[in-house]
């Protein structure tokens, strides 16, 4: 019996307890309750900034709000025995809603089932039940929202973002899940006030933690669903229209080949319409989730940001490095060696080294990286990278630009050469093609559309 079946036959129930929703002067803190029967119990929470004067007792809207927020962190708990029950004993669920948390999460757990040699089936992997309900005296409420929220990773996209419709004359606040330098320099350099961030904070149960030490299952969750949700509280509370957020169209493309494995799903066109969709049916908060740079792929987005030079010392994507105070680019991890190499085309070499810290591209312990981002493995890394496509087209450009100069090939360079895999005569065409194109399928408003239409034909 694998270590699967083993804990969904001795913990075969979940139970989302509770939530309880405090308020002082100037937060609303939002305590959660969920328990392993016969295993641990959990209690994270969360507090958010909200205007003086603002109160949500009563409020239907803000009840299904901070429900919903409990649903995407749950799954970070369930997942540690994967109950084969997950009972609410609060907030509401319908049939449609149980199937649609049902994908979110076998969906975005598809990375976890797959690194743990888990096989599981959408039908069988959970059976949500709902046994709770909302108190009849909550009133929904309907709010007239105007203006941005611009969630701010401190990575090159939403930095992208955020300048686009800054310089566009867009109204907007900034908004993090606690804070990091790299997220208050960047709001810095787009030329807003302090105060235009927001910033909520997540406080993680570290009992899960121990379980994940005594062998129970860990692995990757559907961590921007969190994001989604708990954006959609901080655009509520302030009375912001739009949540635009930064995802491109290479966060699509399956991680694993061949199977419907995506490390981003939650990042995905797909979830970004179930949202969408989820928002206007059971929210209803007037407020509109969407991603800016959609349409994009990550080697557009990269040449674009780089033209943006007063971000290069401030953007930071390496989730490892993420955890050290300050953030910084641990130069050792698949992310930074993506981010190095969709940058390659069109920094220098010493510009690189700048950035990063260090010679990533020298680095004999990257080729197992390099392989994986270039395609030539079973799978992509399992982080936050672009397509198999763009990267090659990034590396052979990058080699073409320092041929040209004359200037020696790094050793990662060298490698992709001695593969055959650098075919200069195709690398001016796949250029043009990739900095033309504009993927369809997205929810940019017209508004929105018009300005990123503008800037694409300003840079590229």
């Amino acid at each position: 019996m694998s270590s699967y079946e083993k804990f969904r036959e001795e913990y075969p129930v979940f139970i989302y307890r509770s939530y309880d929703i405090k308020e002082t002067e100037d937060t609303v803190d939002i305590d959660y309750e969920f328990s392993i029967r016969g295993l641990a119990d959990f209690h994270p929470g969360w507090s958010f900034r909200k205007p003086a004067g603002l109160t949500v007792k009563g409020d239907l809207t803000f009840e299904r709000l901070a429900f919903s927020l409990g649903m995407a962190e749950a799954v970070s708990y369930w997942k540690a025995a994967c109950s084969p029950e997950f009972r609410a004993e609060c907030g509401e669920l319908d049939e449609e809603q149980k199937q649609w948390w049902k994908k979110l999460w076998f969906m975005g757990l598809g990375e976890l089932f797959f690194v743990n040699g888990i096989s599981s089936d959408f039908d069988s992997f959970v059976n949500i039940v709902s046994t709770g309900s909302y108190d009849s005296s909550l009133k929904e409420t309907k709010r007239q929202p105007e203006g941005c929220l611009v969630p701010i990773g401190g990575g090159k996209d939403s930095a992208l973002t955020l300048e686009t419709l800054v310089q566009a004359g867009m109204e907007c606040r900034c908004y993090s899940i606690n804070r990091r330098r790299s997220i208050t320099e960047t709001v810095k350099a787009a030329g807003l006030p302090g105060d235009a961030l927001i910033v909520s904070q997540r406080r993680f149960d570290r009992s899960l933690i121990e379980l994940n030490n005594r062998g129970f299952i860990n692995g990757h969750t559907p961590f921007s669903s969190i994001v989604a949700f708990s954006a959609e509280i901080t655009a509520y509370l302030n009375g912001l229209e739009y949540i635009v957020l930064s995802n491109e169209s290479s966060a699509n493309e399956s991680t694993v080949a061949g199977q419907d494995v995506n490390h981003q799903y939650s990042k995905s066109f797909e979830f970004e319409q179930d949202f969408h969709s989820y928002e206007e049916k059971y929210l209803r908060t007037g407020q509109y989730y969407f991603s800016f740079l959609r349409p994009l792929a990550e080697f557009q987005i990269a040449k674009m940001f780089v033209s943006h030079r007063k971000y290069l010392p401030v953007f930071r994507s390496c989730n490892l490095g993420s955890k050290v105070s300050p953030d910084i680019w641990c130069g050792e991890c698949p992310k930074c060696l993506f981010v190095c190499l969709i940058l390659s085309p069109f920094l220098s070499l010493s510009e690189l080294g700048e950035i990063f810290g260090k010679d990533m591209l020298n680095d004999r312990d990257m080729l197992g990286f390099f392989t994986e981002l270039i395609g030539q493995s079973e799978h992509k890394p399992f982080e936050c990278v672009g397509s198999i496509d763009e990267v090659n087209l990034a590396v052979s450009l990058a080699i073409g630009r320092l041929e040209e100069k004359g200037e020696k090939l790094p050793l990662l360079f060298e490698e992709y050469k001695n593969r055959g895999l650098y075919h200069p005569e195709n690398t001016d065409e796949l250029n043009r093609q990739c900095c033309d194109s504009y993927n369809e399928q997205n929810l940019l408003p017209d508004r929105f559309r018009t300005i990123l239409k503008k800037e694409m034909e300003r840079l590229l």
